[in-house]
């Protein structure tokens, strides 16, 4: 670069600076002056010669005369690093780059309920405008911890298994641990319905677009959508927008919990979030740390989880299951998996293997934990419930001895036990779909079966 040529770009980079600061000054919706789109690297484009910060959103101008919507979520020295919200197309060299002012929020409220919209707010079931009066913001800070409600309830779910053995109380943030095609989506389906609760608030993040239209009209149900809120971010949407997709679910949930209400928040799936972000992580430069996931996934999903919970004031509660696809059926060492059981307050594993043997729900007992369950029952069935788990658990260490005849009976009275009641113990853990069973009843039925082995 000559003197002169470097003296212009020294002469144009001070106009620009003054122009920032005039607008700045008169309040501008424009953030800064606009720039140019000067490359474009698989989903990240890099615009030159304006200003905005993280966060921001930036429309880039098409081809056609449309404007890509974009955010910013990086710089490379003096160049934004934007990441578009919707397909990318039509996009031109140098195409003009306007930075926006922050929107007003997406759409809350009771409007909502019974629809299914997408991470943008926009209707995705063809019933019209939505016609929310209140707007919040995607990202919020959670509530201080000291200030916090403490978990001192118990929330029936309506499945016998977690009623009984893995309660869960109101405000807890639990992980549904589970591989592909073992009950997941049942089981979200079965808690939709029956869990005593105002607002349901299901986050459909990165699944197959066949899937979302199936658990809204058959999993969901028309009893279970009148109180629900579908917020769906299908897996062909761009990363951005499945960040958007569980961050508007939550934020959706807030609302309603502001307003005293209790809220089961389901988000399907929390690996699809984390995957998103090391997408854009990735594809902005930042170096992948455990098994391809940067640093930045592990600072997010706690920022996230730690938006659920009770409020200060004990009226309101959000009570959240997230679901954890693991790698290979792994729960022990898919990295995100490892992560979550950290900032969650138990976890319930789905196991493939009672899901081949028809067992549903498919949950294993030995695998799952519900952390605050000594807060919100009392001793007897906390002692009900190791009970339980000791005689499955004596059963489940022995069953191939068993099943080959080489167990001799008398060798062990604790195993001789679990394998006279190993059938009832079964039948407890399984229940069918559209036969909810309320947590006193679940308590009872346990008490009595534990009774029954002392008899």
């Amino acid at each position: 670069m000559t003197v002169e040529a470097a003296t212009q770009a020294r002469q144009q980079r001070w106009r620009q600076q003054l122009a920032r600061r005039a607008q700045r000054a008169q309040g501008a919706h424009l953030l800064t002056v606009e720039g140019k789109l000067r490359r474009v690297v698989g989903l990240t484009l890099e615009a030159e010669g304006c200003e905005a910060p993280l966060g921001a959103r930036c429309l880039v101008d098409a081809a056609d005369g449309t404007a890509l919507d974009t955010e910013v979520v990086g710089f490379a020295d003096e160049r934004l690093l934007l990441m578009p919200v919707t397909e990318m197309h039509g996009v031109l060299p140098n195409a003009r780059v306007r930075p926006c002012a922050r929107a007003g929020g997406l759409p809350v409220g009771e409007a909502l309920l019974g629809r299914v919209v997408g991470a943008d707010g926009i209707p995705l079931d063809g019933e019209g405008p939505l016609g929310a009066d209140s707007h919040a913001a995607l990202k919020r800070e959670p509530i201080n911890p000291m200030a916090r409600k403490p978990i001192d309830t118990p929330l029936d779910t309506g499945v016998r298994a977690i009623n009984a053995l893995l309660t869960v109380g109101r405000g807890q943030r639990i992980g549904l641990f589970a591989g592909s095609g073992v009950g997941k989506s049942t089981l979200m389906g079965m808690m939709t319905r029956y869990t005593d609760a105002d607002v349901v608030v299901v986050g459909l993040i990165g699944e197959r677009g066949r899937e979302v239209k199936e658990f809204v009209e058959q999993t969901l149900g028309h009893e279970g959508r009148e109180r629900a809120v579908i917020v769906a971010a299908p897996a062909d949407a761009p990363p951005l927008k499945r960040l958007r997709g569980a961050q508007y679910a939550t934020a959706i949930a807030e609302w309603f919990r502001d307003r005293g209400q209790r809220v089961l928040l389901l988000m399907d799936s929390l690996t699809r979030y984390a995957q998103a972000q090391r997408e854009i992580a990735l594809a902005i430069g930042e170096p992948p740390a455990t098994k391809g996931y940067p640093p930045s996934v592990f600072a997010m999903l706690p920022g996230l989880v730690e938006r659920a919970g009770n409020d200060a004031e004990g009226r309101g509660s959000i009570t959240a299951f997230y679901t954890v696809l693991t790698e290979g059926d792994d729960h022990r060492h898919d990295p995100i998996a490892d992560a979550a059981r950290a900032i969650l307050d138990g976890h319930i594993v789905l196991s493939r293997d009672l899901a081949e043997a028809g067992h549903y729900p498919a949950i294993d007992i030995e695998a799952s934990i519900s952390r605050v369950m000594p807060a919100v029952v009392n001793k007897d069935q906390m002692r009900a419930a190791q009970r339980f788990r000791q005689l499955y658990s004596a059963y489940s260490q022995r069953k191939d001895l068993i099943a080959v005849g080489a167990y001799q009976k008398g060798a062990d009275p604790q195993v001789d036990h679990a394998i006279t009641m190993w059938p009832r113990l079964a039948r407890f853990l399984q229940q069918e779909v559209d036969e909810p069973t309320a947590l006193h009843d679940a308590q009872e039925r346990l008490g009595a079966l534990v009774a029954e082995n002392h008899a």
